[in-house]
């Protein structure tokens, strides 16, 4: 995953009226390497859905370059409404999966999967094959020669990821693919995407306000906030990461210091620390009672990862041994609350990583 599939460089997108502005990007910068799933998370109104849209060009940027395989698709834009001749054979290699599906209600199961290729002039013969490949991939071989309103939003899904992949491209771009199923369903396409990333290859960008479709199958992922890419990494470093935004809200810890005179500690355990029993060695070396706040472990890409939030006795400069004790011991330590605003002492900036180098 070495190679980049997808760059955005300076991309910028304003929406203009006769009387005002709306910026949706504002310099968004973004790699996607090839092979990985990578995941843009953020609220509603933060630029995701336009960002998505403007890697294919759906829509086009107000500035900035969009790269797909090597193929700068914004000089292939040309300047007339219609994409030109380049850009449509660019995106051919590029699939693209819709949230509310976009099924064609008066075509069958395999007419809908034919539709792309249809469009591209393939013989019947090798649409039909192709169609019949492809939804047995997915699962629905059986489902082939029903319409859309008899299936449920889990196979209509499987359906329009069915399509996006007629092309055989090398991207797939997914626009809020899951937000409209419930959990259960929700689990299984998603799962789906992971197995067609391996088995076939693919590059797959995915749009999501939902944390659990990072932490499902995210290999990557980027914040983004007010048009703005904030923070991006691998999930890995990013969990890592102390003072991470995005660690923060795939792995959420809470709890406040329950007096004066505590200092509160964020660990992350990941590798051999994360099933050492380092916070009982902590009470014991050093006498210390240590309260425990919250907590949560997953694991994630076969290894455990947790993250803990800590109350220790005393302020921080009381603290200082048994913290590096805790760094000694390989954990990520982001010191939250150091309790000492009655002493006058300043606490230190707990580290804000807005991106994390591969």
């Amino acid at each position: 995953m070495d190679t980049p599939v997808i760059t955005t460089t300076d991309l910028r997108k304003v929406y203009r009226s006769r009387d005002r502005e709306v910026t949706a990007l504002d310099g968004v910068d973004l790699t996607v390497r090839e092979g990985e799933v990578y995941g843009v998370v953020g609220r509603s109104g933060a630029g995701k859905s336009t960002l998505i849209r403007c890697v294919n060009l759906l829509e086009r940027p107000t500035s900035g370059t969009v790269e797909v395989d090597g193929r700068d698709l914004t000089a292939l834009a040309g300047r007339s409404d219609r994409a030109p001749a380049a850009l449509r054979a660019a995106r051919a290699g590029i699939g693209m999966v819709f949230q509310h599906f976009n099924l064609l209600s008066s075509r069958t199961v395999q007419d809908n999967v034919e539709l792309p290729l249809e469009i591209l002039g393939v013989p019947r013969r090798e649409r039909a094959r192709k169609a019949a490949e492809l939804l047995d991939l997915v699962g629905l071989s059986d489902k082939a020669r029903t319409y859309p309103a008899q299936l449920s939003g889990g196979q209509k899904q499987r359906v329009g990821i069915a399509r996006a992949l007629a092309g055989e491209p090398k991207v797939l771009l997914s626009d809020e693919a899951t937000s409209a199923l419930d959990p259960e369903t929700t689990r299984s396409v998603l799962q789906l995407l992971r197995d067609l990333n391996r088995q076939l290859g693919l590059t797959v960008l995915l749009i999501t306000h939902e944390m659990d479709v990072v932490k499902a199958v995210c290999d990557s992922a980027a914040l983004m906030k007010g048009g703005r890419v904030v923070e991006s990494g691998t999930v890995a470093e990013l969990l890592a990461t102390p003072g991470s935004e995005l660690a923060d809200e795939l792995f959420p810890v809470g709890g406040q210091a329950s007096g004066p005179d505590r200092t509160v500690v964020d660990l992350t355990f990941h590798g051999e620390s994360a099933t050492r029993p380092v916070i009982s060695q902590l009470a014991r070396t050093y006498n210390v009672d240590v309260s425990i706040l919250g907590a949560a472990m997953e694991t994630y890409d076969g290894r455990q990862i947790g993250r803990m939030r800590i109350e220790l006795p005393g302020r921080f400069e009381d603290n200082v041994v048994p913290i590096g004790f805790l760094r000694e011991q390989g954990l990520q330590v982001d010191v939250a609350e150091a309790g000492i605003a009655d002493v006058g002492i300043a606490a230190p900036e707990p580290a804000r990583t807005r991106a994390v180098a591969k």
